[in-house]
């Protein structure tokens, strides 16, 4: 009786092989493209929320009044400033204009969302959070008007 050898087998080196070129497929993804989608998903979010609110005012200051229920400020003032913040920082975000502003004051709209209306949609807020901070570090990117402003003062315009 004859033992014989058999081939290593070279399909755990290819799937490995495989997963890197994937790894180095998405690595190769360029940053300012998920800066970009990122931007433009928040500020899609929040843009969608203040329309919302501006369709009926009249039931927007009845749910700052007693579903919100924010504590130490007059809903009366709660709604515009909270309509204002999701206004403006969602236009800095999409346009890329002023994007670490934006950011910042959605990042303070989404604390008091989480802290004070809605604790428990803690997953969603961490979502927005992640995108929000990304923007607030890394910046806005190569596709944004940041990048333009910042290329046109860099050349001593």
């Amino acid at each position: 009786m004859s033992v014989t050898r058999e081939m290593p087998s070279t399909s755990g080196r290819s799937l490995a092989a495989a997963y890197r070129r994937a790894l180095n497929l998405a690595g190769s993804i360029p940053l300012s493209l998920v800066q970009l989608a990122g931007r433009v998903a928040v500020a899609h979010v929040f843009w969608q929320s203040a329309q919302t609110k501006l369709a009926s005012w009249p039931v927007t200051l009845q749910l700052f009044a007693f579903e919100y229920n924010l504590p130490l400020i007059d809903p009366a003032l709660a709604a515009p400033l909270a309509t204002a913040a999701e206004i403006i920082g969602a236009a800095l975000l999409f346009l890329g204009l002023f994007s670490r502003l934006g950011a910042l004051m959605l990042l303070g709209v989404v604390a008091v969302i989480q802290i004070f209306v809605y604790p428990g949609h803690w997953g969603e807020h961490l979502m927005w959070s992640s995108l929000l901070l990304l923007t607030l570090a890394r910046g806005a990117g190569v596709v944004s008007l940041d990048y333009l402003v910042d290329g046109y003062f860099r050349r001593g315009a």
